[in-house]
């Protein structure tokens, strides 16, 4: 009875951290109407660590600062720099450039390029299966960047495209990185934030001097980024996988946020979602599931 309790607890979690992230791509464009992507970093990459930092206060294994070895400073400088920092930098400028639901589409492509740096930097092997789930992939990327149209690029805006494939590979590294640090979550991740928020201060002070503290909808847009995008809904999938007895069981369910996302875009934003938006997404999501399936993800054990 406990199992079945923790894990239709694991449910509920797993859904609700997969509905906050399926409002990020609406989040991040209509916040962008009133705010520079740089200023938006900086004040999300704030209220982020501030929320992570209460959380984590009243966790099992709360930060002592006095207790931080040079090794984990060194560790979240070195990520804190891939993320928040460079991700964000990148994916906010893409979200400035692009419609909401091309942006949030093609940055959705970073497990299949995970692969593709994991046999770079890890030394992995990659199956048959995997070039299949790269090339599926890829056709999708494809479709969506020429709007279905694969043979002309016009109309398109290569930079907005290029910046966000570019965030999916930003992300994979930090993965990595991420994959090899034992430490607590939240302690890592509220470091990993405060050293984004030192970079992202450090860049407008260098690039910019009239930044200001945002009002209204800048603010209110900065503030739901910072809690629901950066920190709470990381801990709240941690807890979703926690309780699983299988964390398949939860995981494959991150599938169904793209969609989401497109329905909220059309709700919100009022974006007409195209169908090579659509198109383009199976197929991305189709290359994942191929990939998924070689490693043996997708079969939950249910013993």
């Amino acid at each position: 009875m406990n199992s079945i309790t923790h894990q239709n607890k694991a449910y509920i979690l797993a859904l609700l951290a997969v509905l906050f992230w399926s409002t990020m791509s609406s989040a991040f464009k209509i916040t962008l109407r009133f705010i520079d992507f740089d200023e938006l970093l900086l004040w999300s990459s704030l209220f982020g660590a501030t929320t992570l930092f209460i959380i984590n206060q009243f966790g099992r294994a709360p930060i002592r600062f006095k207790n931080l070895s040079w090794a984990d400073i060194k560790s979240s400088a070195l990520m804190g720099f891939f993320n928040p920092f460079l991700y964000y930098l990148i994916l906010f400028k893409a979200y400035e450039l692009l419609d909401a639901q091309m942006a949030g589409t093609l940055n959705y492509t970073w497990p299949i390029v995970l692969v593709i740096l994991s046999v770079i930097f890890l030394k992995q092997r990659i199956s048959a299966y995997s070039f299949v789930a790269i090339f599926v992939s890829f056709i999708g990327i494809v479709i969506i960047s020429t709007q279905g149209n694969i043979f002309s690029i016009e109309g398109s805006n290569i930079l907005g495209v290029i910046l966000a494939v570019g965030s999916s590979i930003i992300w994979s590294i930090y993965w990595i990185l991420n994959m090899k640090d034992s430490r607590e979550e939240t302690n890592k991740i509220f470091l990993n934030l405060s050293f984004g928020f030192i970079y992202i201060l450090i860049y407008l002070l260098i690039t910019s001097n009239d930044f200001t503290i945002p009002t209204g909808y800048a603010i209110l847009g900065s503030i739901y980024i910072g809690i629901f995008e950066m920190s709470l809904t990381f801990v709240i999938w941690l807890l979703a996988l926690k309780n699983s007895s299988n964390t398949a069981k939860v995981s494959n369910l991150i599938f169904l946020s793209p969609f989401i996302a497109l329905l909220i875009i059309n709700i919100t934003i009022g974006e007409k979602i195209l169908s090579s938006t659509i198109i383009g997404l199976i197929f991305i999501i189709g290359g994942i599931v191929i990939q998924r399936f070689s490693n043996g993800k997708l079969q939950s054990n249910d013993s």
